[in-house]
């Protein structure tokens, strides 16, 4: 049976909804950090970053829409449940505002001359980051935003997952490391070179919550050593 014949017409009106709003202020608040310390709507690397960061989410909305709303709406929980993760986030997030805004002065004060080349590459990174992430939510029905265990989650052992335990957040980590240069700063690599760390202790503390709660995770660690760089980490 299609997810979506499972959720009732109300419910999905909810989520649609939720999903429209949530999708409109993630729009107007990466334009304000944007633009406002720019001081200019005279800012094409914005304008390209923008865009492809847009119309793939777009895309990836509509699909799961279609094919899987309940993984749309699991993906709405935001509250963590471990003091360890709200920290993490909070700390994630204050990362992203400085990496948003840093570029946005940069352009108003001229710091950095970023090659267009390297601007495009860096578009080009993000696409191919955010597909990752799409292929992997589409293996992974239970890939949450926070750090939960669903009662009827099991454990996911094939083809992204069986290369690194966990794809996404090197989708993550592929989509907004180069994200400075996107936006045609070099000054704003300075805070979001500290994602990894932030992404290294998410896994550990997630990894932990794992092998406790979700029957076959350890069975799945022995057989996939790898967290998040095959061969190496």
């Amino acid at each position: 049976m299609n997810r979506q014949t499972e959720m009732t017409k109300q419910k999905m009106r909810s989520l649609i909804l939720k999903m429209v709003i949530r999708f409109s202020l993630m729009l107007l608040c990466m334009g304000l950090f944007i633009y406002v310390p720019a001081g200019t709507l005279n800012f094409w690397q914005a304008h390209t970053y923008l865009a492809s960061l847009i119309i793939p989410m777009i895309f990836v909305l509509m699909y799961f829409l279609k094919k899987d709303p309940q993984f749309l709406e699991r993906r709405t929980h935001t509250k963590e449940k471990e003091k360890h993760q709200t920290l993490i986030v909070s700390l994630s997030t204050v990362i992203f505002l400085a990496a948003y805004l840093i570029p946005g002065l940069d352009k108003r004060l001229g710091w950095s001359h970023v090659p267009n080349g390297i601007v495009i590459a860096a578009d080009v990174m993000n696409v191919l980051g955010y597909a990752l992430v799409f292929f992997v939510f589409k293996q992974n029905s239970y890939a949450s935003r926070i750090v939960e265990i669903d009662k009827d989650q099991k454990v996911v052992s094939t083809g992204l997952y069986g290369m690194v335990r966990h794809p996404m957040y090197l989708g993550v980590l592929i989509m907004f490391l180069p994200m400075p240069l996107a936006l045609g700063s070099y000054w704003g690599l300075v805070p979001i070179a500290i994602l990894p760390m932030i992404i290294v202790q998410r896994i550990i503390n997630e990894e932990n919550t794992l092998k406790t709660k979700l029957p076959g995770y350890i069975e799945y660690c022995n057989k996939v050593r790898h967290r998040l760089l095959p061969l190496i980490w």
